[in-house]
């Protein structure tokens, strides 16, 4: 059951030569008046054709062998030619002459030349890439890979490899286009940025008693702090096979990279989008693990503290780390088996990951065709590819395709529809980058009130481009389903926003807020949320699985809802008046409404100095004063400590010691803590909840950062 949902606009400090190809004759083209008005129909597939027995290529077919099928019609071959590609190292690089030495080196291209769709550039060429994922390895991993690449330049290149370098920090860089000049893949290989982003390699800290010692009073949940890396590190895959989707011709993109390790709070929908995307565009994915075989000794190397606990006597330790490890290659091995690649774990020698990648490319045909669908509804198109002519052999292509959505054909019946495919589809929308944060507070003893956050940037909304403000509508539509994928709760709102002109260029510092709510009982859920903009038609997908614990039962511990952090209150009345009629007894049962004012929860954790911290939670069934039933005594205070552990702010204490009408048992706690004080940093935030008289004890913790 829906609760309410409201939106509004928050205020929030921005963040901060290929050489020629050769070119032989090309292969006869059945189609010569080919209409290049239909360009957006064009549709290629890569197709290989083994013989059955020996998985040798067949080479020499034509187009006339093929026929190719878009859900089941028949489609006219226009685009044919044969890629025949060697698979022997080429000879080493002769030496530089005396001439040479004094030559200065050609600058390499940073950005991935296209002459145009169904275009082949590269006659008989692999094109491979080596994507390194600075950001997701231990400087020990970066230069295991940097050796790696360059021992495949050195004696792995074959003559019909051209291969293309790029790199991701904090954004994706094309360091060089596709080439075969060895000389400058290797100074670009030299040039790596050995030990930058290093301090996102490691594995977060949960705080349990399999996490290191570090000394610290309480060592906090690190991974609150990482909760968008890994989306980070998907939509940068998604940008890349992006950049490369316009080449008709098959690529390989060698991902290296330090696992990537689950925070719980990812979007399944990046995940499935950056899939989606290379097999659109014909990418196949072969990720390499750059931490090569590890052996890891329960506890840990020498490099890392000793556990915390009796986990390493027990066992616990060991199978925490082991867990670590194949989570963090669980998400690669997903990326190979879904785009048709291979990953490449467990090994010292990376360079053959990369050869592996390099041989599992043979001769391969390039058909295209222009769809005889042309309707731009971005649902899945089925390919088949058949051989004539009596001929038997194993063909392989790629199974389909989403086609093109062109919001400005839509009518309102298209509207409609494309929303709800969009939130049932397997081809999840990102256009619209959303943050999203679920908590829970118990209503009654089966029941827990689940309030629901989005935020979205404003930058991204076609009115920060206009500059001259306007009139958009945001739609909102959401679905939560229990175990059984049974739907238990459901979100749908249209809400219009207008915004002046004098505003219109403040909306790339701020971000759009919205807020739902549901009521659920103890269990696991998954949620599917979906925005859409309706002025670009732009779309955002969130898909995510979360638990509402059950704390009916008795604990040994201090049972607390979920920890609201937030730095920002706006009025009740007029946020909820947008949305709807405002109802004075949801917003009485709501534990973020405190008197006319909504607490706003801050997604992503960042503070400014100039701002409040607003701290908001509920402490269960605390122990009653014994000289008063309806007192309870909960001290609580709050503690931030920097990157070393050491505390460098603290407030409070305060003692909560009403409990709330509207919620069983429930002491709700908010605290105001100003920031002005706090030197600018990351921090872990440490809550110390103590109820005085029951003597039990709870530490919420999330990382933060101040600005």
């Amino acid at each position: 059951m829906r609760i309410y949902a409201v939106v509004s606009l928050l205020a929030l400090a921005a963040a901060g030569q290929q050489p020629p190809p050769r070119t032989p004759a090309p292969a006869p083209v059945p189609q010569t008046n080919i209409k290049f008005t239909a360009e957006s129909n064009l549709v290629i597939a890569d197709v290989t054709v083994k013989d059955p027995k020996t998985g040798a290529p067949i080479e020499g077919l034509k187009a006339s062998d093929f026929a190719i099928f878009e859900d089941n019609k028949p489609q006219k071959i226009q685009v044919f030619e044969f890629q025949k590609l060697a698979i022997d190292p080429a000879p080493p690089e002769p030496p530089p002459t005396l001439g040479s030495q004094n030559e200065l080196p050609e600058d390499p291209k940073t950005s991935i030349s296209i002459q145009g769709p169904g275009k082949i550039q590269y006659h008989d060429k692999r094109l491979l890439v080596l994507f390194f994922d600075m950001s997701n390895m231990a400087i020990p991993d970066q230069l295991r890979a940097q050796e790696a690449a360059l021992k495949f330049v050195d004696t792995q290149m074959t003559e019909s490899d051209l291969m293309a370098i790029m790199m991701f920090t904090t954004v994706v860089q094309v360091k060089t286009d596709f080439t075969a000049n060895r000389s400058q893949l290797k100074d670009i290989i030299n040039a790596m940025p050995i030990g930058d982003m290093t301090d996102l390699a490691d594995a977060a800290d949960t705080a349990d008693d399999t996490g290191e010692d570090t000394g610290a009073a309480f060592v906090a949940d690190e991974t609150e702090f990482n909760i968008f890396n890994t989306d980070q590190k998907l939509a940068a895959i998604e940008d890349v096979v992006k950049k490369l989707s316009a080449l008709p011709e098959k690529k390989v993109l060698v991902y290296v990279t330090g696992g990537i390790s689950k925070t719980g709070i990812d979007n399944q929908a990046q995940l499935e989008a950056s899939i989606n995307a290379a097999v659109k565009a014909n990418v196949a994915i072969y990720p390499i693990d750059a931490r090569g075989l590890m052996a890891d000794p329960p506890g840990g190397g020498a490099s890392k503290a000793s556990s915390r606990g009796q986990g390493i006597y027990n066992g616990s330790v060991y199978n925490a780390q082991r867990l670590a490890i194949n989570d963090s290659q669980e998400t690669l091995a997903t990326l190979a088996a879904d785009t048709g690649g291979k990953v490449f774990l467990d090994s010292n020698d990376l360079a053959a990951g990369i050869v592996q990648a390099q041989q599992q490319f043979r001769s391969y045909y390039i058909i295209g065709y222009y769809a005889t669908n042309t309707a731009a509804d971005g649902k899945y198109r089925k390919i088949t590819v058949k051989l004539n002519n009596g001929l038997s052999a194993k063909v392989e292509a790629r199974p389909g395709y989403y086609a093109q959505k062109i919001w400005g054909k839509f009518n309102g019946s298209d509207k409609e529809l494309q929303l709800q495919d969009a939130l049932s589809s397997a081809d999840p929308q990102t256009d619209l980058p959303l943050a999203l944060e679920i908590d829970y507070f118990r209503i009654s003893p089966t029941a827990y009130f689940v309030p629901v956050s989005v935020k979205i940037p404003g930058s991204v909304i076609a009115l920060a481009e206009k500059k001259g403000g306007g009139k958009t509508q945001f739609d909102f539509i959401g679905n939560v389903l229990d175990e059984r994928k049974s739907v238990v709760g459901t979100v749908r709102d249209f809400i219009p926003i207008t915004v002046a002109a004098s505003e219109a260029e403040k909306l790339a510092r701020r971000n759009f807020h919205y807020d739902a709510g549901f009521t659920l009982g103890p269990g696991k859920y998954r949620i599917r949320f979906l925005v859409r903009e309706n002025q670009s038609g732009k779309m955002g997908t969130f898909d995510y699985r979360f638990v509402v614990p059950d704390l009916a039962a008795d604990s040994m511990v201090l049972k607390t809802s979920s920890v609201v952090w937030s730095n920002q209150r706006e009025k009740v009345q007029a946020e909820v008046g947008k949305a709807g009629k405002f109802e004075r007894k949801v917003a009485q049962a709501n534990p973020l409404i405190v008197g006319e004012e909504k607490i706003v929860p801050n997604v992503t954790r960042l503070f400014r100095r100039s701002q409040n911290m607003y701290i908001t939670f509920d402490v269960y069934d605390a122990a009653p004063d014994p000289k008063d039933s309806q007192l309870r005594h909960v001290a609580v205070s709050m503690s931030l400590f920097n990157q070393k552990g050491v505390k460098s702010f603290e407030a409070g204490p305060i003692e909560a010691t009403q409990l709330v009408a509207t919620r069983p048992n429930a002491v709700p706690v908010q605290m105001q803590v100003p920031l002005k004080g706090v030197p600018p940093g990351r921090y872990v935030c440490q809550l110390n909840v103590v109820d005085q008289v029951g003597r039990k004890f709870a530490f919420p913790r999330a990382n933060v950062v101040v600005q």
